[in-house]
């Protein structure tokens, strides 16, 4: 349905290559003011974010900001088995792509969705260095993870990486029905049926290291979640910007919003919230 298509205008995809046997790809602002990395999610792709996502990619890039993005570890068109991917190694990888734009004009923002929210977040745990702000779509932020759990994880993760041990379900993405049918159509979009052992066991140890950083995090971040999201819990969200230092910290919950907000009902209010966010810290008005 074409109202999920807002930004399928023209616009130059290049591929980009940053050194990790990934895809990239690159989507340059005619006059950049800015650069942003973009992370996307579990079982979809970066592509996802030219024709969908209220066209977020055109968007930035027409608000002057050059967008780079690349596929996960079996994901998209970068290799490996279909969505069993390794949180711990997918931050390796945003690390190295964080260090190929350390040249790029302007300031440097990143934006993480669900998954890639996990993985954003904790490279900046990691190494907060060179990025003007930060901004979490429906992160995957795990508030509380019992030691059983992680446990079990861990052993599925060696013994049966591929087993799933979560189900989805694309009608928990939007409250839209058409989203869940595109989802369904889309050959792009990896099919396990739901989250395989390898993912949600080196997920929550990357949950468990990240949480020990987080009270030092002191770089602006905009993180908003959907109060009625049953892919990822909107709880951790709050947890994170309670307990994070920074100053500069916005965290937006949109009522009975779904896990793809951006997709969902209240996508133009996000979309704005987004751009509005960065336009005032690209300029300096925070």
């Amino acid at each position: 349905m074409n109202e999920l298509l807002p930004g399928s205008a023209d616009i130059a995809t290049r591929r980009w290559d940053f050194g990790r046997g990934l895809r990239g790809y690159r989507w340059e602002a005619r006059r950049p003011r800015a650069s942003l990395l973009l992370q996307h999610g579990f079982c979809e792709y970066a592509e996802r974010y030219v024709s969908q996502y209220s066209g977020l990619v055109p968007k930035l890039v027409q608000a002057g900001i050059t967008v780079h993005a690349f596929d996960l570890r079996g994901h998209g068109r970068s290799p490996g088995a279909r969505a069993v991917v390794d949180a711990r190694g997918a931050v390796e990888d945003h690390l190295a792509a964080r260090r190929a734009l350390a040249d790029e004009p302007g300031p440097l923002f990143l934006f993480g969705h669900s998954l890639g929210g996990l993985v954003t977040a904790a490279s900046m745990a990691r190494d907060p260095a060179g990025v003007r702000g930060v901004i979490l779509s429906s992160p995957l932020l795990v508030a509380h993870a019992s030691p059983v759990m992680r446990l079990v994880a861990a052993l599925l993760g060696r013994l049966a990486p591929r087993s799933i041990v979560l189900r989805s379900d694309p009608k928990q993405l939007s409250r839209i029905p058409e989203a869940a049918e595109i989802v369904q159509a889309d050959p792009m979009f990896c099919k396990p049926g739901g989250v395989p052992a390898r993912l949600a066991a080196s997920a929550l140890a990357t949950m468990a290291d990240a949480w020990e950083r987080y009270p030092g995090w002191t770089t602006p971040v905009l993180v908003f979640h959907g109060t009625a999201d049953r892919v990822t819990d909107p709880a951790g969200s709050q947890r994170f910007v309670e307990t994070i230092a920074a100053t500069d910290k916005t965290l937006r919950l949109f009522a009975g919003a779904y896990h793809e907000i951006l997709n969902d009902l209240d996508r133009e209010d996000a979309l704005r919230l987004v751009l509005e966010w960065l336009e005032a810290r690209i300029d300096g008005r925070t």
